[in-house]
């Protein structure tokens, strides 16, 4: 059982990460926080969190540090460099990066952590911001079993579906599968309520027939109630999402992999980007289909 005294540093409190933190601030335990805009850390701080308003402080002040941030750049920013988290960490912390992010610096991140004694988990999660809300996200790891074993207790707050893949950089590759799944579904979505309507049928009553059927998915049973309301706040940024599936098609190429459904979903991500939708949540692809 992992002590409630331990005190966990969390990195990034945007859309996912705000919620996650609360979840472990409401099970008791010790939450401080860093965010580059300390404005989206203001609900946290007002029930309980502790603002840091350095890397280097927190890493220093922490047992477990979990960073959920935007891109790949964002964590060498803060896990690399003189006041990053791996030179300011003391030796046995853990760290859990629970960011979508290269499965080849999940592993760089890994061997860098394990030359200074600090334990390092890749761990990336799937459930948009209902599931980081409800504490109910998938969430995929990579890392040594030793330390998945002792941040288990973490991860049984913040999600539901967990599971060890494998060594660093699993939890990666294991989240490009689930976005490569998603980006198709997404065109599929789009185009099963453009046909409904076509055909002259009320897609809500469509979607309630083919979301428990075989088509079942979270993307046409939570996004597609979105879609068809015109609610299109981020879940999920589209940003983000282009950002997750330029890495699944680089990672996918490396691996010899031909993957026509993705290069298809990004290329239309792309062009909802360039007409202003870069900040709305993946459910705006609809628009492209209107």
């Amino acid at each position: 059982m992992l002590s409630k005294e331990v005190t966990i540093g969390f990195v990034g409190t945007g859309v996912m990460g705000k919620s996650m933190a609360a979840n472990l601030m409401d099970a008791g335990y010790s939450v401080i926080v860093y965010s580059r805009t300390k404005q989206k850390a203001q609900e946290l701080l007002k029930n309980g969190a502790e603002w840091m308003d350095t890397i280097a402080k927190l890493a220093s002040s922490s047992d477990i540090i979990i960073t959920m941030v935007g891109y790949p750049s964002d964590l060498e920013d803060i896990y690399y460099g003189e006041y990053g988290i791996l030179e300011s960490a003391k030796p046995g912390t853990f760290t859990v990066d629970m960011t979508t992010s290269k499965p080849s610096l999940a592993k760089e991140i890994y061997k860098k952590a394990k030359e200074k004694n600090i334990y390092a988990l890749d761990a990336p999660v799937s459930g948009g911001d209902i599931g980081a809300k409800s504490g109910k996200l998938a969430i995929m790891v990579g890392g040594d079993e030793e330390a998945f074993t002792n941040i288990l207790p973490l991860f049984e707050i913040m999600g539901e579906n967990i599971i060890l893949q494998g060594s660093a950089g699993a939890g990666q590759y294991t989240k490009m599968a689930n976005q490569i799944t998603i980006a198709s579904n997404m065109i599929g979505v789009c185009e099963a309520i453009m046909y409904a309507k076509k055909a002259g049928l009320d897609p809500e009553r469509v979607l309630q027939s083919i979301a428990t059927g075989a088509a079942a998915s979270f993307s046409l049973s939570k996004l597609g109630p979105r879609m068809l309301e015109g609610d299109y706040e981020p879940g999920f940024y589209v940003k983000h999402f282009i950002k997750d599936m330029t890495i699944a098609l680089e990672s996918a190429e490396e691996l010899g992999l031909v993957t026509p459904g993705l290069s298809l979903s990004l290329k239309l991500y792309k062009e909802l980007a360039e007409k202003g939708g870069e900040d709305s949540g993946t459910q705006a692809l609809i628009k492209l289909f209107e």
